[in-house]
């Protein structure tokens, strides 16, 4: 990896193999999980699991999210997962699924120095009304999810630099880059001073190439192809028109 970037890289997911896997490799310096991604790696018991990459990864930021949507019982789930570990950060998000507004919530938690992930913001005014409601005496992580900023077809580098201004402004505010889509987006967020960007285990295994030269990409591009044509045995000419071919 590229020893010039400033920004950390949190892996992204809730597949404890590939959790180990980038915590052993030395590329990352935390990682995050959501109700979406243990959904999709099969997890079923949320607290043995959490308890486990705890326990497994107990020197590295962990960010475990609540589930709740009511603000009353998100509080008691803040607590239980407080207690995980000292490593570990409270996701809540910016609102629940009425659109009702967490800032409440968060003020109540970073009362009692409680350090948290407040995630899917994105916009501007999320990003101040968060970091407004944070202590800064307490590490706390402000997750802007810059890809799905993209996905909606706005450039998301105003917005996180905009964000980038506000984070500083507040100690203890960390920016961090959510939903990247691809390896540049790592360099785009170095750029601005973004604090973190969580990325994909497949995008962390690309971190590895970096720097390698464009005409050995280009050649393992064509090799890759070849070896799937072969695996494949596609064909554009027939038996006999080979052999016409060769004849020639």
């Amino acid at each position: 990896m590229d020893n010039k970037l400033n920004i950390k890289i949190y892996a992204d997911g809730a597949v404890l193999d590939d959790m180990l896997s980038a915590y052993q490799s030395g590329f990352v310096s935390g990682f995050t999980t959501n109700p979406s991604l243990m959904k999709k790696a099969g997890v079923t018991d949320y607290v043995a699991f959490a308890q486990e990459v705890v326990e497994k990864i107990p020197d590295l930021p962990l960010s475990f999210e609540v589930f709740a949507d009511d603000f009353e019982t998100m509080e008691k789930e803040a607590e239980k997962i407080h207690a995980f570990g000292p490593n570990v950060f409270i996701k809540i998000p910016i609102t629940n699924t009425k659109g009702e507004s967490s800032i409440p919530l968060i003020r109540k938690l970073e009362a009692k120095g409680y350090s948290l992930n407040v995630t899917a913001i994105l916009t501007t005014e999320q990003v101040e009304a968060t970091v407004e409601a944070l202590n800064p005496e307490v590490e706390n992580i402000v997750s802007v999810f810059a890809g799905r900023i993209a996905d909606t077809g706005r450039d998301p580098i105003p917005y996180m630099k905009k964000s980038v201004a506000i984070c500083r402004a507040k100690k203890g505010a960390n920016l961090l880059w959510a939903s990247s889509r691809e390896l540049f987006n790592v360099y785009e967020a170095d750029r601005l001073g973004v604090d973190i960007i969580t990325c994909t285990p497949e995008i962390i295994g690309k971190l590895k190439k970096v720097g390698k030269p464009l005409e050995q990409v280009s050649l393992d591009t064509v090799k890759g192809f070849n070896q799937d044509i072969q695996a494949l045995g596609y064909s554009i000419l027939t038996d006999s028109e080979k052999t016409v071919q060769s004849g020639k």
